[in-house]
Formats: C-alpha cells, structure tokens, sequence
C-alpha cells in the first residue's frame, strides 16, 4: 500500500524545486494577462452539456413557449386599452350616428385631428360606452397566457438546475480523476492551495455561471426575437426607430467587455494565489510563530488581498459600467418610441393600445439587451474560470499502466535496481548508473547527507517517478510493465512526516488494510506500543482526532503511523527516518517492534541516526545520487571510508553535547 500525504499518493521528495510559502507557480509562468481563448474555452464548456441533450432540448422548448406566451401578454393588454379607450369615445358620440357619420360632421366642424383618431379606431359603437363584457373577456385571456408562461418558465428553471448541476458534478469528478492521475511532479510545482482553488473556487464560479447564465441568456435571446418580430407586426416605423440604438449598445457593450475580460483573469489568479498562501500560512502556523515570521505572513497576506481586491474592484466596475449605460440607451430609446407613436395615435394611423404594446415590447426589447450586457462579466469570469480548469485537466499526465499489465508469479520482495538514472531537471542528473540487488527479507539501510537522493530512491521503487534510463525490477519484472496499484499494494511506507485525517484512531489505523478486524487494529497497536497510549485517551479507539491531530503528541501520532503499516502487512516496507518524532525509550521499543515487522520482508530503512541501522543486512552510503560505500555496519567502518566520517562525526557530536 501506499501512505498518503500529497495528492496521488507520493512523498515530498528531496530533490525537486518546491514554491516557497505564499508562491504560486503556474507552470508556464504565471497566470495569463487575458483569457487565452475565449471561444475555445466557451465552446468546450458547453460540451460538456451533451449527455444531458434531451433535458437541453426539453429546456429549450419549455423557454420558446413561455417566452412566446409571454410575448403574447402586451399585445391582448393593447386590445383591452383599446376596448376602454373606444367605449369612452363612443360615449361621447350621439346614439344612432355610424361611425363614418359622425367623422363627417367632425371635419365639418373643423375637428380634424379628432376625427384622425376616430378614423384610426376599430368597433365604435355610438353611445354605447365601454364593452364590460369584452373587456372581461381580454383580461382572462390575458391572465391564462401568463400563468401558462409562467408553469413553462418554472419548469425551464428547474431543468436548467438539473442540467448546470449534472454538469458540474460531471467536472468535479474529471477533476478529481485528473488529480489522481497526475505525476507527483505536478504537485512539486503547484502550491496546493492553487491546486484547491481550481478544483473547489472555479468550479463552484462555473456552475454559478452555467445557472444564472443558461436560464437568462435563453431567455433573453428568445425575448429579443419574439419582442423584434412583434414590433415589427405592429408598426415598422417604431421598430426601425427602436433598432437605431441596438448597433450603440453592442459597441458600448464589445468595448466594456474587452476591457473588463483580463481583469477577471486577473481576479481569479489572485484568488489562487490568497488561497495557496492561506493554506501554507495555517498549515505551518507553529512554525510561523515559532520563528517570529507572524508580521512577514501578515504582509504577504495584505499584499495578495490587495492585489484581489484591486482585481476584482476593476473586474466589477469595469463590468458594472455596462447595465448603467445600457439603460441610459434604453430610456433614450423609450422617448423616441412615445414621442413618435403619440403622433401616430394623434394622426389616427395606430391605436392607442398598439401604442401601449409597442411601449411594452421596447421596455421587453431593451431589457434583455441590459441582461445580456450585464451578463458578459458573469460570462467571461466564468470562462475565465473553466479556462484555469480546463488548464488542470490538460496538464500532461503520468505514463498509463500497460494494457496487459505484468505481475510476479509470486511475489518474495526481491528488488533489483538495472544502471537507473534519474534527474528532476533534464540538465541536473541526480542519479546516475546504479545497479543494486536487494534479495528477498533483506533490510537495506540508506544513509547519506541531505539531498544525496536518499528518498528519491524509494520514491522510484514506489513509482512516483518515471525513470530517466535503466529498469528496477519486483521479482524479475520491470516495475514499469505492472500496473501502479498493484505495485503498490506490495508496498507499505512509514514516513517522518506524519499523515492522519478527521475520523477515529481505530479508522486511521485501519486506511491502509482490506477489512480489518477490531481484533487486528488493537494487534497491530500493541505491536507498534501504540496500544498504551490509545487506552488512555477518553473514548480509547473510537477517539475523534482531526487531519493535524490535535489531541495526540508528535510521538503518538508517529505511532499511529507505525500501526498502520503493521496492519497492512506489506511485502516490501519503506521507514523513512520512521523513528524520528518518538522519544529514545519509545525508539527501543519500535525498533524492537520493526525487527519483528521486517521479518520475511524486504525493507528500504532511510535513516540519518546510524545506530538505528546496526543490524541493517546491507547499508548503502549515498552521496550525489551515487552509492559510494555498500556493506555491513561493521565491514563498512573497518573499510574507514564515507560510513565511517558519517559514524565519527555523529557519535562525536554526541560526545561534545555530553561535555
């Protein structure tokens, strides 16, 4: 198995550059000045809508029949102001006169422009007065096509929540898959809190962008298209009149966004980069104390907030300009439409209600010109956003398992390392030309100064890293030729760095094991001397501790650890200075303890305390990615060469600090 501690399953390494806290480090350089490609990035966001195609279809339908019936709305509104506006008129004509009579005597009486607006009338009935009736008649209808438009729209919001949703969840999972399926390398260059951001931050902005964006822009466009052809119906003029301000509005509108575009782009790195320096800043807290470094933290903190919020204020007033604009253009629009539609009521050639509706229609008509307006800065920081996703979903990933992955016919634990080379950077070798065999059961001690590549070494067995040149070999099988996970299930790994999350000391203990038992977790405790401590605590092993383990020391988290690996019972075991948190007692014991674990498996012992590694069968001196020295602890200090130095100068330290 392998022990968690970064995403993919992998161990800090000793040798690739790492982003020092608050850093973000983008791959190519840091976050682009503007959206790379908008259309590219649109076009893919909305592919991603196809295996929900017949709820799209089903949506679009639903908004077409309720945009229509609501389209509908002001023009029967028209009939009905109509209908009151004519029976107020023919009330003020003497009974028993036809309409055509009583136009005659209103041009004999030099009334002309009454008897233009008489003229312009449709059922005048002379003394009658209003058609109650008629009207009720009007407003039912009225008042049916809008609740049916009204069903329709809610049952468009509703499937435009299931879709947004579906597709969101679908994205959450490619994203998790992808981040599973990255090279530990990936991680050595991104800080994790930029890595969270882009899979927690942009994803929740894309699907806030798909909901409001899907349901409004649909409906907007079919309002625009229903509202144009009913202006035109009723009166070409005023349709080409309220048309003139359209090419202004797209122009304010292309200029504004062009503006506003990498702003967001802007503001969604800033939120990557607070985000990455937060986490490291809560993470390593103690240690920000420890050395006094609270006021550095604070300044680079203040520093990426007002680098978001200068972003984002520049995002959203730039942005923001838009609506205001286009309602000024709008309101320019409606005082043409009522000065020249009151002339033409005033000349008898429209009705008073076709001029209500066509006062209606242009409000319609603006208002989801403003909306689409308004909603370019949702739209670009949205894409701005899947873009910065859709960059964490095409990151190269590491080499596939083969088809037909290889396996040992059993697996004993020997290892053999083939002339391996290896460099994190193509022109800094690290490793260079090793061939070592470990024999099954063996114990292999590596020692070395820092960065001699001492934990890159288990690191490849592990293959957390492809190899540059050569080949390592399970049992006589390239590693390479077996699929991942069952390399690893072969393989348990304690680490100095411990790794626990939120959940029961019984649960910790069991990560790594297929259906344990109580009985097995409170075995694998004792064996470890982890068992003691445990029953002490309040709840025993059903004790709650959280992902830093507060509740339980540095030691006992150690131990926790140790117990894990117990529990596997792995082939092949890797301790990486796995004693390095436990007090000097506690080291006996564990020692004790790891003897007994190591028996009949093949174990890589990283340690720098060189009397832990007495009784190792083969040590390995390590120095520049070279094994200089191998042998016995004993055969290795009679031969007075690198071992040696490391051994005199360790125990003479020890020496001085007992003076």
């Amino acid at each position: 198995m392998s022990a968690p501690g970064r995403p993919g399953g992998g161990v800090r390494p000793g040798g690739p550059p790492m982003g020092g806290p608050g850093r973000m480090m983008m791959g190519a350089g840091g976050p682009p000045a503007k959206i790379e490609d908008f259309k590219g990035s649109a076009k893919r966001l909305l592919k991603m809508l196809a295996p929900d195609r017949l709820i799209v279809v089903a949506v679009l339908v639903f908004g077409v029949a309720s945009v229509v019936l609501s389209t509908l709305g002001p023009r029967l509104l028209g009939h009905a102001t109509d209908v009151i506006f004519e029976g107020i008129i023919s009330k003020r004509i003497p009974p028993g006169v036809s309409k055509e009579q009583a136009i005659e005597q209103l041009r004999a009486q030099g009334k002309d422009s009454f008897a233009d607006l008489l003229s312009g009338m449709g059922s005048i009935v002379p003394g009658r007065g209003i058609d109650f009736d008629r009207l009720q008649q009007v407003l039912l209808g009225v008042a049916v096509v809008y609740l049916f438009a009204w069903i329709l729209g809610l049952l468009q919001a509703r499937l435009t929540t299931v879709i947004v949703q579906r597709t969101v969840y679908r994205l959450r999972e490619q994203v998790q898959r992808k981040l599973s399926r990255l090279p530990l390398s990936y991680f050595d260059q991104q800080p994790r809190g930029e890595v969270l951001s882009r899979a927690t931050n942009d994803t929740d902005n894309i699907a806030m962008t798909l909901q409001q964006s899907m349901s409004m822009l649909l409906t907007s466009v079919l309002t625009i298209i229903a509202v144009l052809g009913m202006m035109f119906w009723i009166s070409p003029l005023l349709a080409v009149i309220a048309l003139v301000t359209v090419p202004l509005s797209v122009f304010i509108t292309a200029r504004i966004g062009k503006r506003s575009q990498p702003e967001f782009v802007k503001q969604w790195a800033s939120t990557g980069r607070l985000n990455g320096h937060i986490e490291e800043m809560f993470t390593g807290h103690s240690v920000v104390k420890i050395f006094g470094r609270q006021h550095e933290a604070a300044t680079t903190f203040a520093e990426h907030n007002d680098a978001l919020y200068t972003s984002a204020f520049r995002a959203q007033f730039i942005s923001g300009l838009i609506q205001p604009a286009m309602m000024f253009i709008g309101n320019v629009n409606y005082v043409l439409v009522a000065v020249v539609g009151g002339l033409r009521v005033a000349s008898g050639t429209m009705t008073l209600g076709d001029v209500q509706a066509f006062i209606q229609y242009s409000r319609q008509f603006s208002q989801p010109l403003t909306q689409v307006a308004a909603m370019s800065n949702l739209i670009q920081s949205g894409i701005a956003s899947a873009e910065r996703v859709f960059a964490l979903l095409d990151a190269p990933e590491q080499s596939l398992d083969p088809a037909a992955p290889a396996r040992p016919e059993q697996v004993r634990g020997k290892v053999t390392f083939e002339r391996v080379s290896f460099r994190y950077k193509p022109d800094e070798p690290l490793i260079e030309d090793l061939s070592l065999t470990v024999e099954p059961g063996q114990t292999v001690a590596i020692v070395g100064p820092t960065g001699a590549g001492k934990t890159t070494l288990v690191n490849l067995i592990m293959r957390f890293y492809d190899l540059t040149g050569g080949r390592i070999l399970l049992d006589d099988v390239d590693i390479a030729t077996m699929s991942r996970d069952e390399l690893r299930e072969q393989i348990g790994m304690v680490l100095q760095d411990t790794w626990l999350f939120q959940g029961t000391i019984a649960e910790n203990l069991a990560y790594g094991a297929d259906h344990p038992t109580p009985q097995s977790i409170t075995a694998a405790a004792e064996a470890a001397y982890a068992d003691r401590f445990v029953r002490t605590l309040p709840d025993g092993y059903g004790t709650v501790i959280d992902e830093e383990g507060a509740g339980v020391s540095a030691g006992e988290k150690q131990l926790i650890t140790i117990a894990r690996a117990f529990l596997a019972e792995p082939t092949i075991l890797i301790l990486d200075e796995a004693t390095s948190s436990v007090d000097t007692r506690t080291e006996v014991l564990i020692q004790r303890a790891m003897t007994t674990l190591r028996a009949g498996r093949t174990s890589f012992v990283i340690a720098h305390r060189l009397s832990t590694i007495r009784d190792a069968d083969l040590i390995l001196v390590m120095e520049h990615g070279t094994i200089v020295e191998q042998g016995t602890h004993d055969s290795l200090l009679s031969a007075d060469g690198a071992y040696a130095r490391l051994y005199s100068a360790q125990f003479a330290a020890a020496a001085v600090e007992v003076d």
